[in-house]
């Protein structure tokens, strides 16, 4: 339930904290002093899209912010709409109170700016929708409009057949998914035959001729390393020889040339033989100093000795065979010709052909193939139709129960000789016998129609055709109440539902709310008298224009003031004593109403 709504500059509200309280809340005012604002706060906190042209401007020239703050509570709700809300929260990362209540904030800005918070972490206002949707459902003057949507119909009739409908419908949309899938797949390769047959050979020997090349991952990177070290082989052969010689003294890899007296290299100590002798002299030093050095060069002769090693094994690992650098070039050569067909480098080639064999095994276009699929697409249909007539038969059993429940409302809603029926159909233009896709959709094999014959002797005809305007709110109700019987713990707002209804069908409307309430946290906007008086709690709206701009306050009124606020509502005579009576009398009959039962 809704526990506490705080709102700031949203349209001639400058600032309001209302608590609120389980059963059935009015409020009620004169026309325009902000009721409806009170409906666009609670919109903003179920995710709805923000109008900045409602927010109160608080300095000209200055940017204006509205805030909307709301309390839930999920402690009362049922299990299930409890795990649901608190997924929601977890999976933000927003914290509860410790009373276990979730905070919502919404903010407007006059610049269209909108931020959402959900327990204190800045969520997506579709995280608010997520949220609050379990929780609360506003009914607004042209909500009824939503009944006439097959798709609408369908889902609340889902909704009063409960678990055994739930069930089929998750159990058929499985195999509807499957079948569709795998459908759709039979269909391509059977239309689609010879483009598909071309494709698997392009790739087919696309891919061959990639494998017969056996490439290595960076392969073409290595090849022109390689190759750049054996066409370079004599200059790096004499760069290292020499490095290796001054380093150890090792002549093994110089060139003959270079050994010869007064010519190339010359024959200075060998650096390991000088390093190594420097570092004993500074060893054997009585000096602290020279000693400390001495240790310094331990190091860098074990650096030198590694070098050298690494020259020795680099020397005799150069190559410098003329064919194997022909192999290399030719080696190269046909990589390069690979790489210019499939990718850029080695490395997307392989990358392209572990594509292309994903896509192979899709177009794989044997008969074996094509009769395998075929024959578990039939299967898929058969079970598909046999899982669709059972959620058809559940779904014509709940509207069995449902249409008697719904027309028992009706007729203490002044529709005595009202008949709701409803009547589930195959799809619109579709044989039911028939096979095609279009047998079935995601929700079934169902078209779903409220039908409504408002009189006697009338023929039942669908409700968009058979309702005026205050018939349809009639109806729209008494679902509501039929459906809430299954469920409690919500938070419903109806506002202004009761537009265009007077007299004793209004008295009937406020014991039908009334009744919602004792399962549910109901608030009602409404100018009805006779549908205030059944309030458990009273809110109304007021606006004072004295100053330089309007201000509205909402005033949570005693007992003695609903009197008056009725009094108000029966004929603007709130300070007569008149009027008081009236109003006392009214208070007493739906008083007396609200320990009715529930129509059967």
């Amino acid at each position: 339930m809704l526990s506490e709504l705080r709102i700031t500059n949203l349209g001639v509200i400058a600032e309001t904290d209302v608590e609120l309280h389980n059963g059935l809340t009015v409020i009620t005012g004169e026309t325009g002093a902000g009721k409806t604002m009170l409906v666009s706060s609670l919109q903003l906190l179920t995710g709805q899209r923000a109008d900045s042209s409602k927010v109160r401007h608080t300095a000209p020239g200055e940017t204006s912010e509205a805030r909307v703050e709301g309390r839930f509570e999920a402690a009362a709700l049922p299990s299930g709409v409890a795990d649901q809300t608190r997924s929601v929260v977890t999976e933000c990362g927003a914290q509860a109170d410790d009373d276990g209540s979730v905070i919502v904030l919404r903010t407007v800005r006059s610049d269209g700016r909108s931020r959402a918070h959900l327990g204190g972490r800045s969520v997506p206002a579709g995280t608010l929708a997520s949220f609050a949707q379990p929780l609360l459902a506003i009914h607004g003057q042209h909500d009824q409009l939503r009944l006439l949507n097959s798709r609408q119909q369908r889902e609340a009739l889902d909704r009063f057949g409960g678990d055994e409908v739930r069930d089929l419908l998750s159990s058929y949309r499985t195999v509807w998914h499957h079948w569709r899938e795998r459908s759709r797949e039979l269909h391509e390769r059977q239309t689609q035959g010879q483009q598909r047959a071309r494709e698997f050979a392009q790739l087919t020997q696309a891919v061959d001729e990639i494998e017969k090349a056996a490439l290595c991952a960076g392969e073409d990177y290595q090849l022109q390393e390689d190759i750049r070290r054996l066409m370079d082989a004599d200059e790096l052969r004499e760069t290292a020889s020499r490095a290796n010689y001054l380093l150890s003294g090792d002549a093994a890899f110089l060139a003959v040339a270079d050994q010869q007296p007064g010519c190339g290299v010359e024959n200075p100590p060998a650096a390991i033989d000088a390093v190594g002798q420097t570092r004993d002299a500074l060893h054997n030093s009585s000096d602290s100093t020279l000693h400390d050095w001495s240790e310094r060069l331990d190091e860098a002769l074990s650096i030198i000795e590694d070098v050298s090693s690494d020259l020795h094994a680099y020397l005799e690992e150069l190559n410098v065979d003329p064919a194997v650098l022909e192999e290399k070039l030719a080696r190269q050569a046909m990589v390069k010709a690979i790489v210019r067909k499939y990718g850029v480098d080695v490395d997307a080639v392989l990358r392209w052909k572990d594509e292309a064999e994903s896509r192979i095994a899709e177009l794989d276009t044997s008969e074996t193939t094509l009769d395998e699929l075929r024959d578990e697409v039939a299967v898929l249909r058969d079970e598909l139709r046999d899982v669709s007539r059972a959620l058809t038969s559940a779904r014509k059993k709940a509207a069995r129960r449902l249409q008697h429940s719904a027309t028992a409302v009706l007729h203490t809603l002044a529709m005595e000789k009202a008949n709701f029926s409803i009547t589930v159909a195959p799809l619109a233009g579709v044989d039911a016998r028939a096979d095609s896709a279009r047998s079935f959709a995601d929700s079934g094999a169902d078209d779903v129609t409220f039908l409504l014959a408002a009189n006697a002797g009338a023929t039942p005809q669908p409700i968009a055709k058979a309702a005026s305007g205050g018939e349809l709110s009639r109806v729209m109700l008494a679902l509501e109440v039929v459906l809430a019987q299954d469920d409690y713990g919500r938070t419903l707002i109806f506002d202004e539902v009761d537009s265009g209804i007077g007299g004793s069908t209004a008295l009937e409307i406020g014991r039908c709310l009334s009744r919602l309430a004792r399962i549910h946290q109901v608030l009602v906007v409404t100018h009805l008298p006779q549908v205030a008086a059944f309030a458990d709690h009273h809110l109304t709206v007021t606006k004072d224009n004295s100053g330089t701009s309007a201000e509205t306050t909402v005033v949570d009124l005693d007992d003695e003031a609903r009197i008056a606020e009725l009094a108000r509502m029966l004929a603007g005579m709130g300070d007569t004593e008149t009027g008081k009576a009236h109003a006392k009398e009214l208070w007493a009959t739906a008083s007396s109403l609200k320990s009715a039962d529930w129509p059967t």
